[in-house]
């Protein structure tokens, strides 16, 4: 009789699982739509500072196919301040809270403080986006741990104050390659399954324009690392970079979609957006096109 193993759901069918129970199939790219309630984002800041109008938001993002709704209460833009926790907390919870009482719909929370993470996770939340990946804050890897939530680890030179002073690497995918071995291996010591996380090489955070551009050429060169690649290019500074155009940031659609699919064709599972109903729909017919 041959010997028998087991093997994880997720070895079978790539998911990503919740605390929860739920579990988010990963046979095609998922949505994160990007809910910022702050007063000083880059794109959207000020737009969603009352909780009514961000719990409004974020449903309205449900309705148009979000997967996940990635909640933040400090701007992480070239330059910010940071913000202090009881602030962040103040900012977030109530919309977490808000959103739960009506939608079962998954919620990220995007912070570096682990007193933040946890105070989202006991109102709802089900994966921390960690800018920092779990290195600004060092308890913050026990309290994903414990919640044994999905966890986002993002790779970025300095902090969100300075990392666009003067970028420089050698080998700018090696280099976040490595950080990431690092990264999984800290994760895996400290109690992360590995199963629980997601990378994502960060464009715009200490990336110069033709950073980001190899990035996302070369992104599918991360994919042995056998996690979950998110990319957040929605509505970026490179956009402009590229195509410099006489209009705010939440008019760069195009640019947007533009390397949000690149992106997805080479090997992102996760995108990360503003725009949920526009990259929706060009997904479907990415996908429909690549015969999936």
């Amino acid at each position: 009789m041959p010997k028998q193993t087991i093997t994880r759901t997720e070895e079978i069918r790539p998911v990503i699982s919740l605390a929860s129970g739920q579990q988010l199939p990963l046979s095609r790219p998922l949505v994160m739509g990007v809910l910022n309630v702050t007063s000083d984002s880059f794109s959207d800041g000020g737009h969603y500072i009352f909780t009514k109008e961000a719990i409004k938001r974020a449903l309205a993002m449900e309705q148009e196919g979000a997967d996940i709704i990635d909640i933040g209460g400090e701007s992480s833009r070239p330059g910010a301040k940071p913000i202090s926790a009881d602030e962040e907390i103040k900012r977030v919870i109530p919309v977490i809270e808000g959103v739960r009482r009506v939608s079962s719909v998954p919620l990220s929370i995007d912070t570096y403080k682990s007193s933040t993470a946890k105070a989202a996770l006991d109102a709802g939340a089900d994966i921390v986006n960690d800018i920092s990946a779990l290195r600004f804050d060092m308890k913050m890897v026990e309290v994903v741990s414990k919640a044994k939530t999905p966890v986002v680890l993002m790779h970025m030179l300095g902090t969100p104050k300075d990392m666009q002073l003067n970028p420089h690497y050698e080998n700018c995918i090696n280099e976040i390659y490595s950080f990431f071995k690092e990264r999984m291996a800290y994760c895996l010591n400290n109690g992360i399954d590995k199963a629980k996380i997601i990378i994502d090489p960060g464009i715009g955070f200490g990336k110069r324009l033709s950073d980001n551009i190899e990035i996302i050429s070369r992104l599918s060169e991360l994919s042995s690392l056998e996690r979950p690649i998110l990319i957040g290019t929605s509505r970026k500074s490179f956009i402009h970079m590229l195509h410099p155009a006489d209009y705010p940031a939440e008019k760069r659609i195009g640019g947007s979609l533009a390397s949000m699919i690149a992106g997805v064709l080479n090997g992102a599972k996760i995108v990360r957006v503003h725009d949920v109903a526009e990259t929706v729909e060009a997904l479907k017919i990415i996908w429909a096109l690549k015969g999936n």
